[in-house]
């Protein structure tokens, strides 16, 4: 299974369980809180007022009422005091209950608000990083589709030096392209007027004749299995850290002619943790590249050449520029 940053209403997702960024007295509030509430009506006040509130970092689990999902899982997030007070450890804690609590009760698919980043105070960015990295790793050992669900394109802010950082990746990388684009018309109108050259580049071979044309015939498929057997990879621990469904892997593998979707093809190069040359290699055999014009392509490039290759911090850096996600 996976994990998604989405833009939606929380209230609307038709999925095994929606969590709810509750209070601890659990009988409502503003926010996400209030619009569960008043989705799932006076039911899941009624069954709130059983539970004996809730304390912060835990979660409790009811049903859903009017709501389109199975369950809420109901839990209390920190309030931030400046970090030095153990919000870090109690955020983490609201994820981790709340995804154990939806394995025990069977649910396939659930999806969280950004806990605590409203009038709790906890820094959006901090928040963010805090839930991704709990959710990613809950999802290393457990199966199950997770959904951070974003009202509002601005509740997802990275750090501002990562957002500048690529900014300034981005911004570079145009102007030599530019340089780039003048300096070849430039050599072609030269070369328009005068005598044809001829250049001859030798090619030094680093691999065997026998090798060279196994990997020319190779697909897509038959490539990226190679590469999970050298790396001593397991196929779980690739469609995992490549934030691939277990499914999809499944059909890649069974079909030696699968072509993916660009997207799919990089977050498995980043599993991989491929440098730059190898994931050209592998995007060539989907029938892709890495262009140094496009906004998104640019981005995968700043990590990969950065040596950055977590795939949820990626993915948040793609939502940030109104990018598409990996995965």
């Amino acid at each position: 299974m996976s994990l998604h940053i989405i833009r939606h209403d929380i209230t609307k997702m038709k999925i095994d369980a929606i969590v709810n960024a509750a209070n601890s007295s659990l009988l409502g509030g503003g926010g996400v809180d209030g619009a569960i509430h008043h989705a799932a009506g006076p039911g899941l006040l009624k069954e709130c007022m059983t539970l004996g509130g809730c304390d912060t970092g835990d979660a409790k689990i009811t049903g859903a009422y009017n709501l389109p999902c199975k369950y809420v899982i109901h839990t209390v997030g920190p309030v931030w005091h400046g970090g030095q007070y153990g919000e870090k450890e109690l955020l983490r804690s609201c994820y981790i209950k709340s995804l154990e609590l939806a394995k025990a009760n069977g649910c396939e698919s659930v999806a969280f608000p950004l806990i605590s980043s409203g009038v709790y105070g906890y820094p959006k960015d901090q928040a963010l990083r805090v839930a991704m990295d709990a959710i990613s790793d809950f999802l290393l050992t457990w199966d199950m589709t997770v959904y951070m669900v974003i009202f509002d394109k601005a509740a997802v802010t990275i750090s501002q030096k990562l957002f500048s950082d690529i900014k300034q990746y981005i911004d570079q990388a145009y102007v030599e392209e530019s340089e780039v684009k003048y300096s070849r018309n430039r050599i072609l109108a030269e070369m328009s007027t005068s005598a044809p050259v001829q250049y001859c580049k030798a090619i030094k071979p680093e691999k065997s004749l026998e090798d060279i044309i196994g990997e020319i015939d190779e697909s897509f498929s038959q490539m990226l299995l190679r590469k999970i057997d050298e790396l001593g990879m397991t196929d779980a621990e690739c469609y995992k850290k490549a934030n691939i469904d277990r499914k999809l892997f499944s059909k890649i593998r069974g079909d030696v002619n699968y072509k993916p979707s660009k997207p799919t093809a990089i977050a498995f190069a980043v599993a991989l943790q491929l440098n730059l040359k190898e994931t050209e290699e592998l995007l060539k055999k989907a029938g892709f590249a890495l262009s140094r014009s496009n906004k998104f392509d640019l981005i995968i490039r700043y990590f990969i050449s950065n040596g950055n290759y977590n795939i949820h911090e990626i993915n948040e850096a793609l939502f940030a520029f109104d990018q598409n996600l990996l995965g």
